[in-house]
């Protein structure tokens, strides 16, 4: 059977034939491609035009011009990275902080905020706010379920009654219009932490109507409450009543208690995924995890009411005891006072200090020395509470992306990518494919995130390339404030953002739209 002569150049054209002499804004040569979706890498050429992937294949048969030519010359080229879990609206909504350069020079091109239930509120007037002053890196927003909470009840422990669900639904609904492409929860946190599983099942069921996910802070990475594996249960329960996918951000086991449970974590989620339901993980490769101060070692039933409740409660002294108890057992849990570092503090001279050595300075204990601390503003602590073998032992599976949880005072937010291909891919534990893959394209499925992710050609082009003698972190617990390196290229919706390892002050992200 003969093949019609139009189909046969449609086939040999598929995926990379262009018009003779026709001029592209970007070439990129002779560099190893890892398109983000396959296993080995091709030596291909990639060609741009305005934002969009227009050319990829055999470098013999590049027939046209390019305004900038790029020799990827022993250079690995890959799909920009995205970062599924982020605090980087902090830095977004601030005009001279929203290039987002710690991101940026990990080769992230896609960060996605409002993790952890607490998410910029309404989503519109921040979108907006970012397209006014331009921003590094492309946004993906998700709403906080601790955020629509507060609208509605505030900080308390207590359950909404009919009238309050109903708004906090509408709420919902507004966010889930104004961009947002799933919900997120901090059931670890107050006022997230308030909620019942119940209600977090009728929410999910209006964002599922959006064809939106679930992406969630556990209630407990250990053995703060209801423990990790019912955590794990909980959140894939919700997922199955409410039709929402599942994502759990920053998968760990937390604490000495639950060390080498990844196995069991492991088998849990398989059998979920067998049974037909969307589980999915992110992690950061670091054994100290970081939060403030006051979200890892105060009692939630405390905080209800917030900062200024705490306080009255702590002064109280029919429930000071019960507070200092309390904390002293968190404290114990995040594996004592010499394990808490803090990394981030409104008074300075905290900030390298472990919680054991302000007792020490203030003469108090350490439970008694969280306060003193709490009263002199914000304080965050890197808490060293994790196993090497769950760390890697969850880096191995396949439902498992990659995120930094990039926070100020954590080495993550600056070194999470090039970290983990520095001392994993490198180190041997997992393959270089898996690592882009992971970062890359699998990201990108797992958020509904349309043409990104990947080196296809019609897709949007957000390509980094980096030296692969090179790339790591640099960011430690000493200085968490230093740019990875080894990151030659960043090119995002088809401009420029680092040429040959220099930022060039472009701020070409883009709010992303849920299609």
């Amino acid at each position: 059977m003969k093949i019609p002569i139009l189909i046969l150049i449609a086939l040999v054209c598929l995926g990379g034939c262009k018009p003779k002499d026709e001029e592209m804004d970007i070439l990129i040569k002779n560099g190893m491609v890892y398109d983000g979706l396959g296993t080995n890498p091709q030596l291909v050429s990639i060609a741009i035009k305005e934002d969009t992937i227009a050319y990829i294949g055999s470098q013999d048969e590049v027939h046209f011009s390019a305004k900038t030519t790029i020799d990827a010359t022993g250079l690995m080229v890959a799909p920009g990275f995205i970062d599924p879990h982020t605090h980087a609206d902090r830095d977004l909504e601030n005009p001279k902080e929203s290039y987002n350069k710690p991101f940026l020079y990990q080769g992230i091109t896609t960060v996605v905020v409002g993790n952890d239930g607490s998410s910029p509120y309404p989503i519109s007037k921040y979108a907006n706010l970012y397209r006014e002053h331009g921003i590094g890196t492309n946004v993906v927003f998700l709403v906080g379920q601790g955020t629509i909470r507060e609208q509605v009840i505030g900080k308390v422990d207590r359950q909404p009654n009919h009238g309050e669900l109903e708004r906090m639904k509408a709420l919902l609904r507004q966010e889930m219009q104004s961009g947002a492409f799933g919900m997120s929860t901090g059931l670890f946190y107050a006022p997230g932490s308030y909620a019942t599983t119940e209600e977090i099942i009728e929410l999910g069921k209006v964002v599922a109507k959006y064809h939106g996910i679930y992406d969630t802070h556990l209630r407990d990475e250990g053995t703060y409450s209801i423990g990790l594996a019912t955590s794990v249960k909980e959140a894939i329960e919700i997922g199955k009543e409410s039709g929402m996918s599942v994502h759990i951000s920053h998968i760990k086991c937390l604490g000495k208690k639950v060390w080498k449970q990844s196995d069991s974590i492991i088998q849990i989620i398989d059998n979920a995924i067998k049974s037909g339901l969307e589980v999915t993980a992110s992690q950061y490769p670091y054994l100290a995890s970081a939060t403030g101060l006051q979200a890892a070692v105060v009692p939630r039933w405390a905080e209800s009411g917030g900062k200024d409740s705490l306080f009255i409660r702590y002064e109280d002294a029919n429930q000071r005891s019960w507070i200092l108890d309390e904390t002293q057992q968190n404290i114990e849990l995040r594996g004592g006072p010499e394990k808490l570092l803090i990394v981030n503090a409104g008074q300075k001279n905290f900030v390298g200090k472990t919680l054991k050595e302000l007792s020490e300075s203030m003469g108090l204990p350490p439970n008694e020395t969280v306060y003193e601390v709490l009263k002199k503003g914000y304080a965050r602590v890197a808490s060293f509470s994790m196993d090497p073998y769950d760390v890697e032992n969850f880096m191995k599976q396949e439902w498992v992306v990659t995120a930094s949880d990039g926070n100020t005072g954590h080495p993550r937010k600056y070194g999470t990518f090039p970290r983990k291909y520095k001392y994993y891919v490198k180190g041997g534990a997992i393959k270089l494919a898996d690592f882009i893959n992971r970062s890359s394209s699998k990201t990108a499925q797992i958020f509904r995130i349309k043409k990104r992710g990947s080196l296809v050609v019609g897709n949007y082009a957000d390509i980094i390339i980096f030296d692969p003698e090179t790339f790591g972190d640099k960011a430690d617990y000493e200085d968490a404030f230093q740019l990875s390196e080894g990151l030659r290229y960043s090119i995002i919706n088809g401009k420029m953002v680092i040429d040959n390892g220099t930022f060039t002050e472009n701020l070409n992200g883009r709010i992303l739209k849920k299609e």
